[in-house]
């Protein structure tokens, strides 16, 4: 896609009144050396001011819950010094120009969003406020220098302009080859807490989301999927659901059935009136039980290599004492607020797509090749997410591509819904995993010996990223939190392995992805060392962690926040963790009690080092839902699957967290001038291990199995 200067601005002007700035994500090349600057490729994002001083932010990435609907906007604002109330946001259509800044593909995940556009953004503002004063300069035949701009307003001597006055002759202006941003001393609107753009909508309702989508014509379908990992249809016969009031066609699918009707619940029961044959699965179907069980014998057998230092088995023969744990965690359903939903639109080789995606390009381009046709003809809207957690980036495009299938087979505008049972059993799932661990005492208790086996599925296998994220047979997603812990850093001996067995099981990443078992295992064997060493969990790790600064900074905050070292109320104990991930370092302390023999989490106190915090408000949000997200596996999920059918259904016996579980929780967001990393996510990993630890302080039972269950 080439566009130029001159081209683009006609184009721009011809659509829309006001300034137009566009701004550009490059591809990272990693580990390239310095050369002359590229040519900058077509703008991937735009700012428009309106002759309403309207700020409008076009955000290339996806808005679903994680609060970028501000965040991004709050980087512009800051060096336009525009009127902060006048801002909104807006999701950007689909189109290769919108290209992750580190993948090249349009898509939001790995908590990058903020961090990854935060120059680029800033450049945007900083560009616009430029050209807004050289317009006003022009008009009061002065220079730029002259003038000041605040809160959306040019002053000269006592005259004055709002941006929205000289927006249109701003357009028309070249923008400045480099733009001075400001000092993060003068910032006035990034560090302070800013409520979110994007709630006045939800709360009155009128924030889309996919499952909202509605227009004359548009139809319902639901989907009959195999019961089973591996079971394909053999035949079927609609003509009983054809009977239903409501239902206007049956049409297969590329794995299944489905049922077109005027509404959804005609759709649905049409689809419970479809007789369907389906094959039995391979002998006879996974089992969750035994995909564990198989795990466990491979744990004690070396895997494929990660990280490799010393003689670990001589020095484990040799070591004072030795410490050897297994820890497990089972398959998780992603079971998002809004369940999966995609509406397709088909005209001749054209389609339009309205639909909650993480994964905009990789939808985009498995919808043009199901029509025959280029990702350019395929218009993919980017509804609200009503919750992702990464089910909705999915490699295989699975939702969408089977509601492209639906609708080109029904020739109608076609809206597929997945129920709640569709979701929790026809989905993708947070992987099982089973880690041992062998330490290696000296003899003053502290570790000298590392070996440690993983074994779980790989996420990337047969997927695009596969080609940069698996090395040498290890994906990384697996064993990240692992290999560079900073308690194995100065470790002389360690041997860290993995095993990626496959089976029938779909999975894929879930919030945090591999840390969400690495942080267990590690943090929960790092608490049964210091128990065995005779020490005190929180000394224990800040003696580990000396060269660490913010690792023990967050240690230190958390723990004093939350009242380490003093008594508990009386019946409960505390636990603490810390764990890496996505460039954040965030540490928590869970203060526990046993009720009735179940566990009770009464309050996490978190600290939180993640760089430049842009909107503390923010951070504070997606520290809190990561915990009541992260507690939901600790306290209840678990996915069982029997005969290759997943056993679970809905929240009756998939439960979420519910309110009278919800703790009380303190956030506490660490000035840092570290890099900044990702907020979205790096929660949900401490809290398992700081909930174990707290119950082997209150019961003195160990628990290395997810979710937490007492003897």
């Amino acid at each position: 896609m080439t566009v130029s200067r001159r081209g683009f601005l006609s184009g721009a002007a011809a659509s829309t009144a006001g300034l137009v700035i566009s701004f550009y994500v490059p591809k990272v090349v990693h580990a390239a050396p310095k050369a002359a600057q590229p040519p900058l490729p077509s703008p991937n994002a735009f700012l428009r001011i309106g002759s309403d001083d309207s700020v409008t932010v076009l955000l290339a990435h996806s808005e679903m819950g994680q609060g970028i609907w501000t965040g991004l906007a709050m980087l512009i604002a800051e060096e336009l010094d525009c009127d902060w109330s006048k801002v909104r946001s807006e999701h950007a259509p689909a189109a290769p120009v919108y290209g992750h800044p580190a993948m090249g593909i349009q898509m939001t995940g790995g908590s990058t969003s903020t961090h990854g556009e935060f120059d680029r953004y800033r450049n945007v503002g900083a560009t616009a406020k430029v050209l807004l004063l050289r317009a006003a300069a022009s008009r009061w035949k002065t220079t730029p220098e002259k003038l000041t701009a605040a809160n959306g307003v040019i002053s000269f001597g006592g005259k004055t302009l709002k941006y929205g006055e000289v927006a249109e002759e701003a357009m028309k202006l070249s923008p400045p080859k480099t733009v001075k941003l400001k000092d993060p001393k003068e910032w006035k609107l990034i560090g302070t807490k800013v409520r979110r753009l994007d709630t006045p909508e939800k709360i009155t309702g009128k924030a889309q989301f996919g499952i909202d989508v509605s227009f004359p014509g548009l139809r319902t379908a639901v989907v009959l999927r195999p019961p089973a990992f591996g079971s394909k249809l053999v035949k079927f016969d609609g003509a009983d659901a054809l009977k239903v009031p409501g239902v206007e066609k049956v049409v297969q699918t590329a794995n299944g059935v489905a049922v077109i009707a005027s509404h959804f619940w005609a759709a649905k029961l049409g689809r419970d009136a479809v007789r369907a044959e389906w094959s039995t699965p391979e002998g006879g179907g996974a089992s969750s039980e035994k995909i564990l069980a198989e795990f466990r014998d491979l744990a004690r057998e070396e895997g494929t290599t990660v990280a490799d230092t010393g003689k670990v088995k001589e020095k484990l023969n040799l070591s004072a004492s030795k410490l050897e744990a297994s820890y497990e965690v089972p398959y998780l359903a992603h079971a998002m607020m809004e369940p999966l939903n995609c509406t397709v639109k088909i005209d001749g080789d054209r389609c339009e797509i309205w639909t909650g995606s993480q994964f905009q390009t990789v939808d985009q381009g498995a919808a043009a090749a199901i029509l025959g046709t280029t990702p350019d003809k395929v218009t993919l809207h980017t509804t609200f997410l009503g919750g992702g957690f990464g089910r909705r980036a999915n490699p295989a495009a699975d939702f969408v591509s089977e509601a492209v299938i639906v609708a080109k087979a029904a020739g109608v505008p076609v809206k597929v819904v997945w129920t709640r049972e569709d979701d929790m059993r026809g989905g993708y799932y947070r992987p099982a995993f089973v880690h041992r661990v062998q330490v290696g005492l000296d003899k003053a208790g502290m570790p000298e010996a590392w070996h440690h086996v993983i074994v779980g599925q790989s996420i990337l296998a047969g997927t695009p990223f596969e080609k940069f994220m698996v090395h040498n047979g290890v994906d990384a997603t697996s064993v990240e939190g692992v290999p560079e812990s900073p308690y194995l850093e100065e470790l002389k001996a360690k041997h860290v392995s993995l095993h990626s067995p496959k089976t029938p099981v779909t999975v894929l990443w879930w919030r945090s992805v591999g840390n969400t078992h690495t942080a267990f295992a590690m943090e929960s064997m790092i608490d049964e060392l210091a128990h065995a060493a005779g020490k005190d969990p929180l000394a224990y790790r800040l003696e580990l962690l000396k060269g660490k600064p913010r690792f023990a900074r967050a240690l230190e905050t958390a723990a004093a926040k939350a009242g380490w070292g003093t008594p508990a109320p009386a019946g409960r104990a505390r636990g603490l963790a810390v764990h890496e991930s996505f460039g954040s370092i965030i540490a928590e302390v869970a203060e526990v009690s046993v009720e009735g023999g179940r566990i009770r989490v009464h309050a996490v106190t978190a600290a939180v080092d993640c760089g430049t915090a842009v909107n503390p408000m923010g951070i504070e949000a997606q520290v809190q839902g990561s915990i009541a997200f992260g507690l939901t596996a600790v306290l209840h999920g678990k996915l069982t699957i029997e005969g290759g059918r997943v056993v679970e259904s809905n929240f009756h016996d998939y439960p979420a967290l519910r309110m009278f579980e919800m703790p009380k929780i303190q956030v506490h967001v660490i000035p840092s001038d570290a890099k900044m990393g990702g907020i979205g996510e790096p929660a949900t990993a401490p809290v398992a291990p700081a909930v174990a630890n707290a119950v082997f302080a209150l019961t003195k039972q160990r628990l290395r199995t997810l979710p937490l269950r007492l003897a």
